[in-house]
């Protein structure tokens, strides 16, 4: 049976549930969250805290009908919490989330066989599918679509079944081949070190898709590492340097004839906890370092730690996409890079475009959701 106890001194209400799990939920806590302080079809919050009493008070509460009743002190005001909305909202503990998914780090043995890989007919038709498909994404960080039609659009369909695409200083949509005066290396023959795209934005894009048109030159091979297991083992091996990469940002900067977009970042970010959330490297659109000079010995130190473990042969996976296929990875976690080609042994084209993380897991929690809610 469903109790709460009123604990004036802690100045909280403590339940406990049928299966005998206690919460905690201090007074002005609940004031703040009553149903009704929210726009009954937005769900947006109208209460404004500060017609609040930060000394709020009760006087009585009781478990009714499913519900916890509250009547408040000095007020006519009642408020009534579902005791499902309590189990789930209970403080201390996050939100359920359909998104949150551990992500699973892979080397080189393992990239390739554990990719994902998604028909573009049943992603573009089937919920079910697609939701299946973006899960093992999220988890992985690096996927395919296969199955595409010869249809230089047929990539964006899939791209918008998740969300609207970002634009960038590229535009919407950028053409992957070599061009006459190129203002990015991705517009040229050369190779590729492993990186993320646009460290120089204030946020970097999240979800990138290569979708093959042609790729019949010589060379060209995509190159793959998940940046989260990199940053994982420099962390175990090298931790004085994992801290500078993780603590030190550095500038980054692009620059044409119409643009100078610049933006500082850490190469490595870390959540509340200490997890790995992003990886920002770009060793070409990296500005000169700018730190003190008494530091830069440390940082270059670390700097360079992570180029070397970059370039070890246990990490970076290769392959040649092929036209129908649309290669789609994480652009804050997987470093992606590309080979060498010969530009006059046959035409190589990849039509690029984004989906913002937060577009990406949005999608997610939606398409989670049970039927009709």
């Amino acid at each position: 049976m469903t109790a709460v106890e009123h604990l004036r001194d802690a100045r909280v209400l403590r339940v406990t549930f049928e299966n005998g799990a206690q919460a905690d939920y201090p007074f002005l806590w609940l004031r703040d969250n009553c149903p009704s302080g929210f726009h009954p079809q937005t769900q947006e919050r109208m209460q404004d805290l500060l017609a609040l009493p930060a000394g709020i008070g009760v006087d009585s509460a009781a478990i009714e009908d499913g519900a916890l009743a509250v009547a408040w002190e000095a007020s006519v005001h009642r408020s009534r919490f579902p005791l499902d909305w309590l189990a789930r909202h209970r403080p201390g503990t996050p939100l359920d989330d359909p998104a949150d998914i551990a992500p699973r780090l892979w080397r080189a043995k393992t990239g390739l066989a554990g990719m994902p890989r998604g028909d573009a007919a049943a992603l573009l038709a089937d919920d079910v599918a697609l939701s299946h498909w973006m899960r093992e994404t999220r988890a992985h960080g690096l996927a395919l679509v296969e199955g595409l039609p010869a249809d230089q659009k047929a990539g964006m369909k899939v791209a918008r079944r998740i969300s609207f695409l970002r634009e960038t200083n590229f535009g919407t949509v950028f053409e992957v081949k070599s061009k006459p005066n190129p203002n990015n290396l991705a517009y040229t023959a050369v190779a590729l070190p492993l990186h993320t795209d646009l460290p120089n934005q204030e946020l970097p894009p999240g979800y990138q898709f290569l979708h093959c048109l042609a790729n019949e030159a010589l060379g060209g091979g995509s190159v793959f590492a998940d940046g989260f297991a990199i940053a994982d083992s420099l962390r175990a091996q090298e931790p004085a340097l994992f801290d500078l990469l993780s603590t030190r940002s550095i500038p980054f900067r692009f620059h044409d004839g119409e643009y100078d977009i610049r933006r500082r970042q850490k190469v490595i970010t870390l959540d509340e906890a200490g997890a790995v959330t992003e990886i920002c490297w770009n060793a070409h659109l990296a500005e000169t370092f700018d730190m003190p000079a008494g530091e830069m010995a440390a940082y270059y130190e670390a700097y360079r730690a992570f180029m070397a473990t970059l370039r070890h042969p246990k990490w970076a996976v290769e392959f040649a996409l092929k036209p129908g296929q649309m290669v789609v990875f994480d652009n804050r976690r997987v470093l992606h890079g590309r080979a060498a080609f010969n530009p006059t042994t046959g035409r190589r084209h990849l039509r690029g475009f984004y989906v913002d993380r937060g577009e990406f897991d949005s999608r997610l929690r939606v398409l989670a959701r049970p039927p009709g809610a």
